[in-house]
């Protein structure tokens, strides 16, 4: 999966529509994922923060099957959308996540030229959605009167659960599925692909 990309580097038609579609199953996957939010806030020492790395998820993966530029835009944004649509828990807020977050993971696969889809790069583009989401959290109030402790272990927990969720897992959903053949339909697969998953 550390391959440069070849070909053409601007999005066709099918690289939008098969971005929209991760973006609408990832949509999907968002709306329902809202509950872990809650089920870990209970526990605590802000718990819940581990869970926030799937809301990154769309833009990382979606660059891992596509790898040009504004895909991971285009995907977290789509994604935010259908789940804003669905009635997502955080209402017309969840659009301005989404562009933050999609617009931090691109910057991260922008700096590396679109070239590189290691698993390293894809912990970066993580780690800087979760930097730009804590944007909004702090124009929305969520997090103005946490300690100095509370508040780095907040952006900790939040850091973790990204790196976990949308850079390590996401980057080995996506071997699996380059492994299965299913990418080659999107994009050219090549054996240094295949050898780099071992």
């Amino acid at each position: 999966m550390a391959q440069k990309q070849t070909g053409t580097k601007g999005l066709k038609l099918t690289d939008i529509l098969v971005t929209i579609v991760i973006a609408a199953v990832f949509g999907v996957i968002y709306r329902i994922w809202g509950p872990m939010y809650d089920i870990l806030k209970p526990l605590g020492l802000h718990a819940e923060q581990l869970s926030y790395g799937m809301w990154f998820m769309a833009a990382t993966f979606a660059f891992l099957v596509i790898r040009k530029p504004g895909v991971a835009l285009l995907a977290e944004v789509a994604a935010a959308t259908i789940e804003a649509l669905f009635g997502g828990s955080w209402g017309v807020s969840t659009l301005v996540y989404g562009i933050l977050q999609g617009l931090g993971a691109e910057l991260i696969f922008a700096l590396f030229l679109y070239r590189r889809a290691n698993v390293g790069v894809t912990v970066l583009a993580s780690f800087a959605s979760a930097v730009l989401s804590l944007f909004v959290d702090k124009y929305y109030g969520y997090i103005d009167q946490l300690t100095f402790w509370n508040y780095c272990l907040f952006i900790g927990l939040r850091l973790a659960g990204s790196a976990i969720i949308a850079g390590v897992f996401a980057y080995y959903l996506a071997g699996a599925l380059a492994r299965t053949g299913v990418l080659s339909l999107v994009r050219p697969v090549s054996k240094k692909d295949y050898d780099v998953l071992g």
